[in-house]
């Protein structure tokens, strides 16, 4: 719960802390604040992971990072997500780099996906994202918190605990919790332009962005103050010219000969973004406080896909002579509005706040076709499925202090907490996802390769919805938490909290409890230690989304890559139970954290945390099920019997175990200015440890006994810590020299080598090598308020191996980076003018 007099204050401003916010762990871990060598990050008041007594990020029991906004703009293309990644060592950001997946792009932290890391905003919960994970190394199906609705330039600074919470805040805080804080200054702003390009690509390889923020006062005591960004991003790809025409190529196609294996547009999707948010305060009394803040934008989005050539199964001659490029196109817009009021009474301290948060996304397509329509078809469609997601949260929090006859009183916390979430789904235009039953005729296509074939079904790339497949799915949770903090000796505190939850389905009750303690021997040395138990309760869209797409996808079993008309199925739904799903039951973690804070000399810090995180029953995405075995099961649920179907299950048990180590030392060399180096590395491993049995619906069937590439085996884990391109090692080191008006900061991060499954045969893994990326930017005081920055995001033009499988179909790229653990676009120039006023 954030305090009264925390709020009241303008929180401190960080400058550039080299870069990486090597500003992790208690100690600092962490670079200086705005004004040279004076102020550390340590002496930051955090309100994240503690109740009760204020602290400092130094006092706090938990490892946390503090990030300044200031950090977050120097990351040249990066919007909010990303930058994280590039900040912290323990976040790895991964990038879809194919068609409607590409526009979900989730962050994992501490080898978890983005459903283990809770995000707040001002100490309250964030709404989800509508749109569902499924790639970038999370194909769990959880929606997301899109991050990026956020816009920087509103943002003071970021704290991040990196520890399990789901004691302190409920579900989704297994690994840890990310608090962005709002700008709360009363007078005063800054406007920015920027411009940037990619070095090489193809398509619109430019980036542009406005941003600005200005504080008001609100009478004598309070304050509102606005951001807002506007930003444009150009539809960029790669392309890997490919001589394999293995799939629809017959030799006899007149087209062969000419194509120029312009195979693929997949890359960065083009994007148009505004968002705006506003923080504001006002003192109704000396004892209440009332204030309110939050966001509001809209996006609209378009992804490239893989070529559809002209002697393809998706291609009718009369409409695309020479093949298309189909477009997946979004429209999305998000708003969040949080108002409470907090206050003094009768000893207490206590916060009561309400807020409502909606994130909307239609996908349509201005270039697309079903081909099951032959001719006829048309060549966009206006809507292809909406996505919503809908949360309301209502808190409200106590705490005082209680005299118990210790040196220190006990600082006792409770509070309850409801919650309603609704996720939504709407069909479609018919004629984006009926069969026509088209079948090819001669003249159809240059050289009639396809006569007699049925042609591909539904609009191409994209996800098109029926009314089979939606859904309105609504849950209400009640939760109640009881946290006490005490000092049974002087230098030894310890937390503990507790916290029970309901839910009206199937998730039903839980309850979790963590104890968290710091011992400081002296001013040089303290450790720290955390135990405790979590939950992560399932998804709304894992519970009950569906959707049938016709895309490509690579075969579990051969490795090949080809069409597959896919079926998701909900969980709860009669077919998935046929195939041997199960309602969905939370999953239960253990979690434990040690670490040792060092701080041998003022200009030194170091940090060691080590951590281990079990979870049961983790749910997970089934691999594809198809073949001839399930076909009539199919067939008698009205679908072709050619689908390749998945469902969600509570399938495996997992342990995720690493380690953080975080330095920097501030050096000052007098008129020569004064540098603050840094070290920061993660080291995280995450396990399979057991696999529940293939269900007998299946096994019964006679299909692919053992399942191993069927219901869940080893090509099934791809969403998985170590199995999901997630790299073993990160290390970040850097270094912020400023002098006068001149600041430089250079950062090199080396993303540790990773594999990627795609069959269960583990002969057939893709190993992609260590990569460094070193980033650069450099900042000159032009006058006292105006500030002009030139830099370079992956200065040396460094991308992933190329090893993934390609694509035969397109003769493209959908694959061959894998899912990379950094952007694969390269090199990004960019330069930035900034005003203070």
């Amino acid at each position: 719960m954030q305090q009264s007099k925390n709020n009241k204050r303008s929180a401190p401003r960080l400058t550039t802390l080299h870069r990486t916010l090597l500003a992790a762990g208690l100690l600092g871990g962490s670079a200086a604040m705005a004004q040279t060598g004076v102020g550390q990050v340590q002496d930051v008041v955090v309100t994240t992971g503690v109740r009760g007594e204020a602290r400092t990020v130094a006092d706090s029991p938990a490892p946390i990072d503090v990030i300044s906004g200031e950090q977050l703009i120097h990351t040249g293309r990066a919007e909010l997500a990303e930058a994280l990644a590039r900040l912290l060592p323990s976040f790895n950001f991964g990038t879809n780099q194919a068609g409607v997946n590409s526009v979900v792009r989730p962050v994992s932290n501490r080898g978890l996906g983005p459903a283990y890391t809770l995000v707040l905003v001002n100490g309250k919960r964030r709404h989800n994202a509508a749109l569902l994970t499924n790639g970038g190394g999370d194909t769990s199906g959880v929606n997301a918190i899109d991050l990026d609705t956020i816009p920087l330039s509103a943002i003071d600074h970021i704290e991040v605990l990196k520890d399990s919470a789901a004691a302190q805040y409920g579900s989704d805080a297994v690994a840890g919790v990310v608090n962005v804080i709002l700008k709360s200054s009363n007078h005063g702003g800054s406007i920015s332009a920027s411009y940037g390009k990619l070095k090489d690509g193809q398509g619109d390889l430019t980036s542009k962005k406005l941003e600005a923020d200005i504080g008001f006062a609100l009478g004598d005591d309070g304050f509102i103050h606005l951001g807002a960004v506007l930003r444009k991003r150009g539809q960029a790809w790669y392309n890997f010219p490919s001589t394999n025409l293995v799939a629809y190529s017959p030799a006899s196609n007149p087209k062969n000969a000419t194509w120029d294996r312009d195979g693929a547009h997949n890359g960065d999707p083009g994007i148009e973004a505004y968002d705006v948010a506003f923080n504001a305060e006002k003192p109704y009394d000396k004892d209440i406080t009332l204030y309110a803040f939050g966001t509001a934008g809209t996006r609209n989005t378009v992804a490239g896909n893989n070529f559809r050539r002209p002697n393809g199964l998706a291609t009718i001659g009369q409409l695309f002579p020479d093949g298309y490029f189909a477009l997946n196109n979004m429209s999305a817009y998000d708003f969040q509005l949080n108002a409470g009021a907090r206050g003094r009474n009768a000893g207490w301290v206590w916060d009561i706040s309400s807020g409502y948060g909606r994130n909307r996304a239609r996908q349509y397509s201005n270039l697309t076709s079903n081909p099951s329509l032959g001719p006829s078809s048309p060549t966009s469609f206006d809507n292809l499925a909406t996505y919503q997601f809908e949360q309301w949260t209502t808190n409200e929090d106590f705490t005082r202090t209680v005299d118990i006859g210790l040196k220190k009183p006990l600082q006792w916390s409770w509070g309850l907490e409801q919650r309603i979430e609704r996720f939504s789904t709407y069909a479609g235009d018919p004629l984006g996802y009926i069969n026509g039953g088209y079948i090819f005729k001669t003249g159809d296509q240059e050289g009639n390769p396809n006569v007699g074939k049925p042609a591909a079904v539904g609009a191409q790339a994209g996800v098109a919805l029926s009314p089979a497949d939606a859904t309105s799915i609504r849950r209400t949770v009640l939760a109640v938490y009881n946290d006490l903090g005490f000092y049974p000796v002087e230098n030894l505190f310890v937390d503990g909290a507790v916290r029970a939850e309901h839910y009206n389905d199937s998730a039903g009750n839980t309850a979790s409890g963590k104890i968290n303690s710091r011992y400081d021997f002296t001013p040089v040395l303290a450790i720290r230690g955390t135990v405790g138990t979590g939950f992560r309760a399932p998804s709304l869209t894992q519970s009950g989304y569906s959707q049938t797409d016709n895309r490509t996808n690579i075969n579990p079993v051969t490795g090949v890559v080809g069409p597959s008309l896919s079926k998701l199925l909900r969980n709860d739904s009669a077919l998935a139970h046929t195939f041997g799903a199960r309602d969905l039951v939370p999953e239960k973690s253990v979690n434990f954290g040690i670490g040792v804070v060092l701080k041998p000399a003022d200009n030194i810090n170091v940090t060691l945390d080590g951590y281990q995180v079990k979870v049961k029953d983790r749910i997970v995405r089934t691999g594809y099920m198809f073949g001839p075995a399930f076909a009539p099961t199919l067939i008698a649920a009205g679908l072709t019997g050619t689908e390749w179907i998945q469902y969600f299950a509570n399938a495996v048990d997992t342990r995720t175990e690493g380690a953080d180590l975080v330095a920097d030392i501030t050096s000052d060399y007098g008129k020569y200015g004064v540098v603050r180096w840094g070290a920061a590395a993660n080291w995280n491993r995450t396990t399979v440890t057991r696999i529940n049995a293939t269900p007998s619906e299946i096994t019964g069937l006679g299909a692919n006994p053992g399942g191993s590439s069927v219901w869940f085996g080893y090509a099934a884990g791809g969403g998985i810590g170590d199995l999901s391109a997630t790299p073993r090692t990160k290390l970040i080191l850097s270094a912020r020299w400023s002098v006068g008006a001149l600041e430089t900061n250079l950062q090199t991060t080396r993303y540790d080598a990773y594999l990627w499954q795609t069959t269960a045969n583990r002969a057939q893994d893709y190993h992609f090598g260590a990569k460094w990326l070193t980033d650069l930017d450099v900042s000159y005081g032009i006058t006292k308020r105006a500030k002009l920055v030139v830099g370079a995001a992956n200065l040396f033009n460094v991308k992933p191996d190329k090893n993934g499988p390609g694509d035969a179909n397109s003769g493209g790229n959908s694959f061959v980076y894998g899912p990379a653990p950094f952007a694969p676009t390269g090199a990004y120039y960019y330069a930035k003018v900034t005003y203070d006023f």
